[in-house]
């Protein structure tokens, strides 16, 4: 099977995690489309299964997990009268959870918002903690069942409730928030430090998702068309930033800073990752031929 050069597949991977798009990058790359559609998935596979390997037992003191917005082919409100019913997802939520020390992202999923996906995301972010830690959240209710489920008392959880006010009527528009008006910190199990009690640094990171992929630009044509390309999408863009993109304030990955990984990797790393997945080709079958009895 044809396969790109080195130097093409390192170029599209890393227009991708930087928030090119697709069309973008085959007009730059000089590769058809579908090419660049094919690269992605294997990517996104490969980079999904060295996180579920290796992120495992991390030592983390604090966790802050939120959830970020986008859709799929079609907003909710569109969803009952889209053209491809298979492929109408609607709003798909990306749920977070980042160590705030080292700022890695432990454990994502792609989904919904209800309290299924909240017990999934939960139990997979307490399968990867080696130790008890303290869990920051929004007031989303739930998280409440939840982490209760994945954790039991064996956690030390508060949520941040942030207070909304009316917002000015300079600020009125489509995308403009109303103003804080406050915060309200609740304990809810253990005993958390309330001075740590925060989303901050989960919150920053949901804007870096938002600025380095593509698909969660708002008011564009960008927007995933398959949830499954969506999550290929993600696992690529994390994969290279818990394990290629130096954090600017720890001179390191965050993979390194949590003692994860001992390298900086680079997007070759990941090319290496999609042919180690790949199978042998197989040689067939040679036949000696028999020599007739004399």
């Amino acid at each position: 099977m044809n396969k790109l050069p080195l130097a093409t597949r390192v170029q599209i991977l890393s227009m991708l995690v930087e928030g090119s798009s697709m069309r973008s990058i085959a007009r730059v790359a000089d590769v058809s489309f579908n090419t660049i559609s094919k690269l992605m998935i294997e990517a996104g596979e490969a980079c999904a299964a060295y996180h579920d390997e290796t992120v495992r037992n991390v030592k983390a003191k604090r966790v802050q997990c939120d959830e970020i917005w986008s859709f799929t082919y079609a907003k909710q409100k569109n969803v009952e009268t889209a053209k491809r019913q298979d492929l109408a997802y609607g709003d798909t939520w990306t749920w977070t959870a980042l160590d705030a020390d080292s700022k890695m992202i432990i454990s994502y999923l792609v989904g919904g918002r209800d309290s299924d996906y909240a017990l999934a995301f939960m139990g997979d972010v307490a399968g990867r903690v080696a130790n008890r830690v303290q869990m920051t959240t929004d007031g989303h209710r739930a998280y409440l069942e939840a982490v209760e489920g994945a954790f039991g008392a064996d956690v030390d959880y508060a949520q941040l409730i942030k207070i909304y006010g009316a917002s000015p009527e300079s600020a009125k528009g489509r995308y403009s928030p109303a103003d804080c008006t406050g915060i309200k910190k609740n304990r809810i199990e253990g005993s958390p430090d309330l001075a740590h009690v925060s989303t901050s640094y989960v919150e920053r990171m949901n804007l870096n998702i938002r600025m380095g992929n593509r698909r969660f630009t708002r008011l564009t044509n960008a927007f995933s068309k398959k949830i499954d390309n969506h999550l290929h999408m993600l696992s690529l863009y994390f994969c290279h930033y818990n394990f290629c993109r130096i954090h600017k304030t720890l001179r390191m990955s965050p993979a390194m800073a949590a003692g994860v990984s001992e390298t900086l990797r680079d997007v070759e790393w990941i090319v290496s990752l999609i042919d180690a997945r790949e199978e042998a080709p197989k040689r067939p079958k040679t036949y000696k031929k028999k020599t007739p009895a004399l």
